[in-house]
């Protein structure tokens, strides 16, 4: 809205991208700290609360705090992208699907829990992986039909390794799907996720920023892409409706995202870093998502091959949960190592 207006008006300030990236972080923000305590008072009504798994550290204080809190600052960032965004870019469209389909996803799976009372019954692995890999071929087709290039890049090369050409299709999805599944694992204790994906997502968004800027990309001797640092305000509002979402979700926290919130997230996680390039500098942007994912595979593989475990559980936050550790000296160091993590890539995005 605000950029059509612009080009109908002539009115510069609302033809950057920074300035309608910061109005979306705003505007997504405020309506997530308002729409919020709405929500909760219809969720307690409702009894839609978060079951609390049997295999995990007992919560009993989480076991009546509502859940699919993530559906509030999805409505929050699509409404605040919708008023900022270019319409007719079609990488904005593939953001909005990814966010749509895989909330939609989580959402189908959340309430399954709910209405069950049972963390168990929500949608099968199978059923779930299947609308995941639906939503991520949407999203993967959509930028092969609008010509996005499939060069494969790696840091510290400023030339790409080789064209992936159609294997890129396959290649995008699994991103897609280890990065949705990475961020659901993390989402364990009160704001475990949140900030870690609010400061990926300033990461991503700056490096897509770049990649859409000709004169700045040309100086990082990154790949030019026309059209994809408009994303970077969809990555604003949605870093804005997860700040508001903290608001809530801090420990203790009194509300959860669910699902809804934890696949939408990881999806555009992913989502940004194919436009941006930098798959393989995900690992290290998201590498909070990367250890808890990481940590569930070793521990399942070690107890089928040697029946011994690694880990007192898994994934690794409840290990240090069980090891004594309070949960916010765990939710904190988490964010830590996030934050570190994040300068190095930005760091590393620069030498080429």
């Amino acid at each position: 809205m605000l950029y059509e207006l612009s080009q109908l008006l002539d009115i510069n300030l609302f033809g950057y991208i920074s300035v309608r990236a910061g109005l979306a972080f705003f505007l997504a923000f405020i309506l997530t700290l308002t729409l919020m305590p709405k929500y909760l008072s219809w969720a307690i009504s409702k009894n839609a609360n978060q079951p609390i798994s049997k295999y995990v550290p007992a919560h009993e204080e989480k076991r009546h705090t509502p859940t699919m809190g993530g559906a509030i600052f999805l409505a929050a960032t699509i409404f605040a992208a919708l008023i900022t965004v270019d319409l007719s870019n079609p990488y904005i469209i593939g953001g909005i699907i990814t966010l749509v389909g895989f909330g939609l996803v989580g959402l189908k799976d959340d309430i399954g829990k709910v209405l069950s009372g049972d963390n168990l019954e929500g949608l099968t692995p199978k059923g779930k992986m299947l609308l995941q890999a639906l939503v991520a071929s949407l999203a993967t087709g959509l930028l092969i039909y609008s010509g996005f290039p499939t060069d494969f890049y790696v840091p510290f090369l400023k030339t790409p390794l080789f064209d992936l050409s159609y294997a890129a299709i396959p290649f995008w999805i699994l991103v897609f799907l280890a990065t949705t599944n990475a961020v659901n694992l993390t989402d364990g204790l009160d704001g475990l996720a949140t900030v870690p994906s609010v400061i990926a997502l300033f990461t991503l968004g700056a490096i897509v920023y770049v990649t859409g800027h000709a004169i700045f990309s040309s100086y990082i001797l990154v790949p030019n892409i026309k059209g994809v640092g408009e994303v970077m305000i969809l990555a604003s509002a949605l870093s804005g409706g997860l700040l508001g979402f903290l608001w809530y979700n801090c420990y203790p926290a009194e509300v959860f995202m669910g699902d809804t919130g934890s696949l939408a997230i990881g999806g555009f996680l992913a989502y940004l870093a194919i436009l941006g390039k930098s798959e393989i500098l995900l690992v290290l942007i998201g590498i909070i998502f990367v250890i808890e994912t990481v940590s569930v595979i070793l521990q399942v593989g070690s107890f089928k091959l040697r029946e011994k475990r690694i880990f007192k559980m898994a994934p690794i936050h409840h290990h240090f949960e069980l090891k004594g550790w309070a949960e916010n000296k765990i939710i904190v160091r988490f964010w830590m190592i996030a934050f570190i993590a994040n300068i190095l890539a930005l760091v590393s995005f620069k030498f080429r």
